[in-house]
């Protein structure tokens, strides 16, 4: 099983910092019994690994080896490695880039480092392809327009990815993906057949599934906050502060 993170966008949503967005603190980490600040990208590793990756690809600009040396740091029970995206050229470019070593496993699991969701262990419930090789882990929020709106049928078969769009027909986004190795392949090269032109997943995926393919919606999310905003990043900082506070009762927060 491997992980794929991208994690070479500029964060522009959030800049200037002075670190790459995908190692903002958000909570904390005990290294030799004491707390120190955790990277938000950190999460999504923990998750990765807790589903059974057994290797990490971080796609990474040229600019961002604080990531590396972040990472580097500590030991991890994944082997942890890098791809270089020369320049942004959407999701898509960043994700296929890791495709080369993705063909030799039989899970893939894709996530976004800016993210922070729950439960932690999402990933286990979308690991069977049974009935599709790609499944979608759906998150509902209160603002489906800022997200890829994901519309499944009665028996939760993706019907239609709304990329961002206004008048979104549904509350549940997708939050991290899980995909076999060979549907994953597959999805690189409609992509390349369409002449690298999707620069979303979202489009991708419809197009994957106008081509007669089936997409599985799993509705085990509960909690879905995008650390790639300052509100998003003050909403995360406050639910785990929250959370981690002895004797703390929290049940969960929707959050978009």
């Amino acid at each position: 099983m491997i992980g794929i993170i991208p994690a070479a966008g500029a964060g522009e949503r959030i800049q200037p910092l002075g670190c790459s967005k995908e190692l903002l603190p958000v909570g904390a980490r005990k290294i030799d019994g004491s707390e120190r600040p955790k990277a938000v990208a950190e999460y999504l590793v923990e998750r990765m690994i807790a589903a059974g990756a057994e290797q990490i690809c971080m796609i990474i600009s040229a600019e961002k080896s604080d990531i590396v040396r972040y990472f580097a740091s500590r030991d991890y029970a994944a082997e942890i490695f890098y791809v270089v995206q020369r320049k942004p050229q959407g999701l898509c470019d960043a994700l296929f880039r890791a495709e080369p070593f993705a063909r030799g496993h039989d899970h893939v699991l894709i996530g976004l480092p800016d993210t922070i969701w729950f439960p932690e262990n999402a990933y286990r419930a979308a690991l069977d392809f049974s009935t599709a090789e790609v499944n979608l882990i759906l998150f509902p929020v209160q603002t489906p327009s800022a997200f890829d709106a994901v519309v499944c049928d009665e028996q939760s078969f993706v019907a239609e990815v709304e990329v961002k769009r206004e008048d979104a027909h549904s509350h549940w986004i997708w939050g991290a993906i899980t995909a076999s190795g060979n549907a994953f392949s597959a999805l690189k090269q409609l992509w390349e057949s369409r002449h690298r032109g999707d620069i979303y997943m979202g489009d991708l995926f419809n197009a994957y599934i106008a081509a007669g393919n089936s997409v599985r919606g799993v509705h085990c999310g509960e909690l879905y906050m995008d650390v790639g905003t300052l509100e998003g990043y003050h909403r995360a900082q406050d639910y785990l502060r929250q959370l981690q506070a002895p004797g703390s009762k929290m049940q969960g927060l929707e959050a978009a």
